[in-house]
This record gives structure tokens, C-alpha cells and sequence, in this order.
């Protein structure tokens, strides 16, 4: 498996005579020590995404047989991997041609044609010397377009204005034989395979280089939420740093990534850029800033760094997190291999998990309000406990507590990790006010 895996992957998806002739063909190629294909061929056109589907995890790029397959695809949203489509062009039509007059005994200068552009059928018959005035021509335009050629092909056949079909569609073909029109299936000619076959290679070399290329993200504590003094005496913090390096582990685990302190208030995340673009609907989102802040109310500036190397990725996450900070934590920055900044907005949560703004003259809202009047809004006083809370309001300790629980619960206090204490008895349950 894993000398398999070494090599580039190329899923090659099509009609299954198709599919066997690429797979023939590229058996052969000089090149063929460095990739294999992965056949996926499909009774219909209609089965195209799903077979994609079956094969997409375990391929680099993908090679469909045509240009129908490619766009039937495509139409229900972006590709997995990185795709090319054997063009239809006039290559092929001179082999069926010939095919056509030695064994079937058609006119040339008689036939219906689909798929091909009018120009580059007008460019065959001019090399081979024969004049297109009785020679139609549908276009391939769309999927929908496919939907035309076998009524094109039969009403010119049953005016008797062509003698032959020519089509690149297999099930086309199908129809038109079974409703006993001549139909002759034109099929890409080798050369054309070949190309097809090393510009997927290419795709696939290109995709792989990516996916394992290092990303640097670098995530540190906004200023405005830092503390003014550090130590180990400062507990707040403590749990502070615990709470954020637990919200990024629970994100970096699903990319595959590591989380490494790196320095008081900072962290460092390494994963691949394949993994990380993924995270990030390809670099149009940032991460780990929006979970932060649902999390722990905090803001985070956030830099990523890619590079070839370690040492370069680093240095263009320093370089991305430093426009971040200048921006306020409103966006991450992205650094890329060539020097390239890219801002990244932080993502906007769908509607059904957007979390209602507590009233202003809830009686939440009017509890915090008290509270950040008498402690202030550092970020140290805005860590709180029961006992704080029943001092600053004059309530009993067991009030307080469910006074905190209703803050919890309107989003405007969230919950640090227990700290134990040196006496006997329950833990301090510690909490963090959310500003407003």
C-alpha cells in the first residue's frame, strides 16, 4: 500500500470502453512508473458524480473521459480534486471518417456530426478536400444540449439529408442504433489520450506537492485581553491559557494538526496545507478565531504561514500574525510560499446557529452591568466566583451561584476550569464575564 500510495493517483471516470483504453494506454507510457489510474466507469452519464464519489478519497486528481462528464460533475458543486477531461476536438473525427466510407459505406460530404465545434470540423474537411455544404453540425455546449442530438442525427437521417450519425456520446449511439439510424461513435485518438493522461499526471503532482506542504498558524491572545501582569500566581490567566489551548485542540484534531505552546500568550499550530484549506473553504475563512471567541468570548489574532519548509512557513506566520494584530483581531492574514498577503474575514455563523443577543434591560444584562461598574472590565476582574459575585451583590454564596448560572445561560459568562483548593471542600468554580 504504501508503494501504491508513493505514486500519483489519477481516477479516470467514463463510459467503461473508455475508461479500459486509457487505462490501456497509459499502462504504456514511459511515465507510467509514476502514477496509476483508477478506473471508475459508469453505465450512464448519470452515474458520473456518483462514481467520482466512490474513488474521490483515494485519488490525487481525476481525468474524465469528456467534456459532458466533466460538466455533469461539476453542476452540483466543487470538485474534491483537482479534474481535466479528454478534449473533443477533429483529431478523431478522421479516423471515423475513414472507418465510415471502408466498412459502412457512408458520403462524407453527407453526415450529422455532434459534439465537435464547427470550426474544427470545418478545418478537417478542408485538409481532407471535402466540401461541407451537406455536412451538419450540433455543437456541444452544455449538458442540456446532449438532451438534442439524437432527435438532430435521426430527423436529418429520416429527411434523407445525411446518410450516417457520427457521435462521441456512448448512449447517444444506443438510441440511435436502436432506432436503426447509421451511427458511427467517434473515439479520441490515442495521442490525444496520451496528452490527457500526463496533464492529469501533472494535476495530481501539483495537488500532492500541496497537500503536503506545511502550514504554520500562529494564534495569539488579543492585546485588550491580556493580562497587565503575568506569573504563577496570576490564576486567571492559568485558566485562561488552559481554556484557549483546549478550543484549539478541539479544531487543529479534525485537520490533523499539532497545538505547542510557544510563548506567554501565543500558540503554534502545524499542519499540512491540504489539511488547513480544507478547514478553511479553501482560504476564504479563518480559523480557529470564530471558535475562540463562541468558546471563550475572547478575541485571538490569527497568522498562517505557508512555505516549502518549516523555517519558511514560520516566518511568513510572524509576518501574517503582526498584520493581524494591526488589524485588530477583525481578520487572520495569510502569508503564502511567494510573499503574498491574503486577509481572511472570520466566518459568519449560519442562521440556526446564531445565539440570541441578550435584552439590554434583561435582568442578566442589568446583573453584569452591576458587576463590571463595581470590579471594573480588566481582564482580571472580569474572572469571577460565587463568592465575588455574593459580596459584590450581598447575596448568599448559594445565589450567587445560580446568579452565575443564569449569566451562563443568557452568554454573558462562561465557565473556566475548576481550581482545587489547598483546604478540603468542592473546588473554586471560577467564571469570566463577557463584556457587551
Amino acid at each position: 500500500m504504501d508503494r501504491l500510495r508513493s505514486k500519483i493517483a489519477i481516477g479516470v471516470v467514463g463510459p467503461h470502453d473508455l475508461v479500459e483504453q486509457i487505462v490501456h494506454i497509459g499502462a504504456s507510457l514511459p511515465s507510467a512508473a509514476s502514477f496509476r489510474l483508477v478506473g471508475a466507469p459508469h453505465a450512464g452519464e448519470h452515474e458520473t458524480r456518483e462514481k467520482l464519489a466512490k474513488i474521490a478519497g483515494s485519488i490525487d486528481a481525476v481525468l474524465f473521459t469528456g467534456p459532458l462528464q466533466h460538466d455533469l460533475a461539476t453542476q452540483s458543486g466543487e470538485l474534491p480534486v483537482p479534474a481535466t477531461f479528454v478534449p473533443v476536438s477533429g483529431a478523431g473525427l478522421y479516423s471515423c471518417l475513414l472507418r465510415g466510407v471502408l466498412s459502412e459505406g457512408i458520403d462524407p460530404a453527407r453526415v450529422s456530426i455532434d459534439s465537435i465545434a464547427r470550426t474544427d470540423v470545418a478545418e478537417a474537411y478542408e485538409e481532407i478536400g471535402v466540401p461541407m455544404d451537406g455536412v451538419h453540425v450540433s455543437e456541444y455546449r452544455q449538458p442540456d444540449s446532449v438532451r438534442d442530438f439524437v432527435g438532430f442525427h435521426e430527423r436529418l437521417y429520416r429527411e434523407g439529408a445525411t446518410t450516417a450519425a457520427l457521435t462521441t456520446v456512448r448512449t447517444v449511439a444506443r438510441k440511435l442504433e436502436a432506432a436503426k439510424v447509421p451511427v458511427l461513435r467517434m473515439m479520441p485518438t490515442t495521442h490525444t489520450l496520451r496528452l490527457a493522461i500526463n496533464t492529469a499526471t501533472l494535476l495530481g503532482t501539483g495537488s500532492r506537492l500541496e497537500e503536503s506542504q506545511i502550514a504554520i498558524v500562529l494564534v495569539e491572545l488579543a492585546a485588550s485581553t491580556r493580562p497587565t501582569h503575568s506569573g504563577p500566581g496570576n490564576y486567571w490567566q492559568q485558566e485562561l491559557k488552559l481554556s484557549l489551548h483546549r478550543s484549539l485542540l478541539a479544531e487543529a484534531r479534525q485537520m490533523g494538526a499539532t497545538v505547542v505552546p510557544r510563548e506567554e500568550n501565543s500558540y503554534v499550530i502545524t499542519a499540512t496545507v491540504g489539511a488547513l484549506s480544507q478547514a478553511t473553504d479553501g482560504f476564504r475563512v479563518a480559523p480557529f478565531a470564530d471558535r475562540v471567541r463562541a468558546d471563550l468570548g475572547v478575541a485571538v489574532e490569527v497568522g498562517i504561514g505557508l512555505g516549502n519548509t518549516a523555517r519558511d512557513a514560520d516566518t511568513h506566520a510572524l509576518i501574517a500574525v503582526e498584520r493581524a494584530r494591526g488589524a485588530d483581531a477583525t481578520a487572520a492574514f495569510l502569508i503564502g510560499s511567494d510573499g503574498t498577503a491574503t486577509s481572511l474575514p472570520l466566518r459568519q455563523r449560519r442562521r440556526g446557529d446564531q445565539v440570541a443577543e441578550p435584552e439590554a434591560d434583561s435582568k442578566a444584562g442589568k446583573v453584569l452591568d452591576r458587576l463590571v461598574q463595581r470590579l471594573g472590565d480588566g481582564p482580571e476582574a472580569m474572572v469571577v466566583d460565587a463568592e465575588i459575585v455574593a459580596e459584590v451583590l450581598g447575596v448568599a454564596p448559594r445565589s450567587a451561584r445560580r446568579v452565575l448560572q443564569n449569566l451562563v445561560e443568557e452568554g454573558l459568562a462562561w465557565a473556566l476550569p475548576p481550581v482545587k483548593s489547598a483546604q478540603a471542600g468542592r473546588p473554586r468554580q471560577p467564571y469570566r464575564l463577557v463584556s457587551r
